[in-house]
């Protein structure tokens, strides 16, 4: 017994002295023979090929000048303008069709829009119905006149009040706004239907896109003349950036495009009726913008979108022409100046 204990103690004496030879033993080991690292494994991985997409971005890249690379916000927002332009010219001139489509698409984004930032209001509109309502009205306005606008109108609201009925969460005010939206977009810019289909080709074209340009050389001479001169604010609250010089620099630019319908076959318009009618419109489409600025302003939000970089969304660069293209319509037929055939086929 005695003898056992002995070894036992002599054992667990011995024990950090064969620990540490057997460490020395390993670490001699490994320094005369160090494990072989495969080139391949011990490699970054390698990155992963490029689509083809990125590799047309990168060779046009490439290629574009160093002074385009990083665009400024003007150059951004004239390069869009400019392509928002072009699209609109050319669909105008090239004919009906091109027109109701481009008035169609147009209509659909912006009433998009216009429910999404209602929508953050704590609203609840139908945007299927608001939107496909908004699509339909021009053609309805090239099919049928104002006979297809007036049955379009009839059996959306009553799409609406049968889904308020059956849709328990929906309120009255979600029904108003799903119908407004609608209406606001599409039936405002169908009236420029009117205008384009009034006239033999070319004609047609031309005197919708001076309904156009009237709108936009109003925004460009109330920018450039309120940037300038602009001391007295026309509207703080909603939109602090206007001012009565600029708005009297725009209502100049319009009257000033609108004096061209003088000189256009088939139009019969005197010049003080189209400076009259440039002045109506011009003040029509301050309207139109203030009016977009208040929504806007109530739900939260800066841009409608960002479908035009630099600009914002669709229904930003759209708000003046709502109000100015049913006005032109409007002044363009009563007072006979375009012929009208639509009444109520």
């Amino acid at each position: 017994m005695a003898d056992y204990q002995k070894e036992t103690q002599t054992e667990v004496a011995e024990a950090p002295r064969r620990e540490r030879r057997r460490r020395r033993a390993s670490s001699e080991s490994f320094d005369a023979h160090p494990p072989r690292i495969d080139e391949a494994s011990s490699a970054e991985p390698a990155e992963p090929e490029p689509t083809r997409g990125e590799r047309l971005k990168n060779y046009a890249l490439k290629k574009t000048p160093d002074k385009f690379k990083n665009p400024s916000e003007l150059q951004i927002r004239l390069r869009t303008g400019a392509i928002y332009v072009t699209i609109t010219v050319l669909c105008l001139i090239l004919g009906n069709i091109p027109t109701v489509i481009m008035l169609s698409a147009t209509a659909g984004i912006a009433a998009g829009e216009f429910f999404y930032m209602l929508r953050k209001d704590a609203k609840l509109p139908n945007e299927f119905m608001g939107i496909v309502g908004a699509i339909l009205y021009p053609p309805c306005m090239y099919l049928w006149g104002l006979a297809g606008v007036m049955v379009l109108s009839f059996a959306l609201l009553v799409a609406l009040i049968i889904w308020y009925v059956f849709f328990l969460r929906a309120r009255i005010a979600d029904v108003c706004v799903s119908f407004f939206g609608a209406t606001y977009t599409g039936l405002l810019l169908s009236s420029l239907v009117l205008v384009r289909a009034s006239l033999e080709f070319p004609w047609g074209g031309v005197l919708a896109l001076v309904v156009f340009a009237s709108v936009w050389i109003n925004d460009g001479f109330a920018y450039l003349v309120g940037s300038k001169f602009g001391k007295h604010k026309m509207a703080p609250r909603v939109s602090p950036k206007k001012s009565w010089e600029g708005l009297i620099g725009g209502l100049f630019g319009s009257c000033l495009t609108w004096c061209v319908c003088v000189f256009i076959p088939g139009v019969e318009i005197t010049l003080l009726q189209a400076i009259l009618f440039g002045l109506v419109c011009g003040i029509m489409s301050v309207f139109g913008d203030l009016a977009e600025s208040r929504i806007k302003r109530n739900a939260g939000f800066k841009d409608s979108g960002t479908i035009m970089p630099g600009h914002g969304g669709l229904l930003d660069r759209t708000d003046s022409m709502f109000l100015a293209a049913v006005t032109a319509a409007f002044l363009l037929l009563v007072f006979k100046c375009i012929p009208y055939t639509f009444y109520f086929m």
